[in-house]
């Protein structure tokens, strides 16, 4: 047992400890961002402009190293945040990357877009998923972030329906904890009339609110965002959104948690006009239609069988060309530019009436 004045010494030793460390972290973080420079200029010598200077494959595999030379006392996916806003900075030295995300500030999508890319990236708020794409497309934004699928919930299908129009290609994901919470500028749930949200996230809290609140109406709104502006200013209104966006829109928090599942996740897809590398551990997102024959799918699904390539998900979406015909959504493990799956999708494109690859990503790190 130390004395009091031992303790105090000690605490003194430890602190100036930390104060060293700091300058020495600070440092090395000063020496990391001037490399970061200096590849900016090597890219940018000879008055060629290399305009991709964000490299998904590159990234992925930098945070899985940290991951797995991580050996505490901090969490892996804490350790690995860190490094992410490192990187996001330095990054930003080389070239200022817009990203797009559905709007306004306080959604999923926004924390999604700041997990992926770090607080460095420059945000571009809009108004629908279709906008994402679209800013994405002319140029506006480098990249977007949209939602693809619900744990709960499965597809969302507005972002599988312009996947089957664009051009742009998926370069990355990310896995993102959903948990919602009811919001107001009442204090008590029997002076709400209407709850607003996504249309996903009222489904996502269907049975929360059936038992709790079977008098409100449901408004879908275009974004939980959204639906806490029309609580902010409507008394009799809540809206099911984030925390954070309580201290946003300054609205009481409610309740927390009133997500039906507890692990609910959402995992959004990072959209781009150009491909992402190999890094090593990779997904690859296709669409195919077969012709109308018996066993036609069986087959097609035989080939990724015959070499041991896992489907992850494998979802049907109708193709708006004809009636009664469907288009499928498939995920399935390695890069398209790797062998064996390489020319297992080169048999899947030459035996489907359609098919279109959406592009080959790493898995998500964390």
């Amino acid at each position: 047992m130390m004395t009091p004045s031992q303790e105090q010494q000690r605490l003194q030793e430890i602190r100036a400890g930390i104060d060293a460390l700091d300058m020495e972290i600070q440092q090395r973080i000063t020496e990391r961002a001037m490399l970061a420079q200096e590849v900016a200029h090597i890219k940018t010598q000879g008055g060629k402009v290399e305009t991709i200077f964000y490299r998904p494959e590159r990234e992925a595999q930098v945070l899985r190293e940290v991951m797995h030379r991580n050996d505490g006392p901090l969490a892996d996916d804490v350790m690995a945040r860190l490094f992410r806003e490192i990187m996001s900075a330095c990054l930003a030295l080389e070239q200022p990357i817009r990203v797009a995300y559905l709007g306004p500030e306080g959604t999923f999508s926004q924390a999604a877009a700041i997990k992926h890319f770090g607080l460095s990236a420059q945000s571009l708020a809009v108004a629908s998923i279709a906008d994402v794409f679209q800013a994405v497309e002319t140029g506006r934004s480098d990249y977007g972030v949209v939602p693809i699928e619900n744990s709960t919930e499965g597809a969302v299908n507005i972002t599988q329906d312009l996947l089957l129009k664009t051009d742009l290609q998926v370069c990355g994901e990310v896995n993102l904890a959903i948990h919602h919470a009811l919001l107001a500028k009442q204090e008590e749930l029997t002076s709400i009339k209407v709850v607003a949200a996504h249309a996903q996230a009222l489904a996502q809290c269907r049975e929360w609110l059936h038992h709790n609140m079977p008098w409100a109406t449901q408004m879908p709104m275009e974004s939980n965002a959204a639906a806490a502006i029309y609580a902010s200013e409507h008394s009799d209104a809540a809206a099911i959104a984030s925390e954070q966006a309580s201290h946003l829109y300054d609205l009481r928090v409610l309740v927390n948690g009133i997500e039906d599942q507890p692990d609910n996740t959402t995992r959004f897809w990072v959209i781009a006009r150009h491909a992402s590398g190999i890094s090593g551990l990779d997904k690859t997102a296709i669409i195919f239609s077969m012709p109308n024959r018996p066993g036609a799918l069986h087959e097609v699904l035989g080939y990724f069988a015959e070499k041991g390539i896992s489907l992850s998900r494998l979802t049907e979406r109708p193709s708006k060309q004809a009636k009664w015909s469907y288009v499928f959504y498939a995920d399935v493990e390695g890069h398209s530019e790797q062998d064996p799956l390489k020319s297992v999708l080169a048999k899947v494109a030459a035996n489907s009436s359609f098919y279109k690859l959406l592009g080959s990503f790493p898995v998500a790190p964390y």
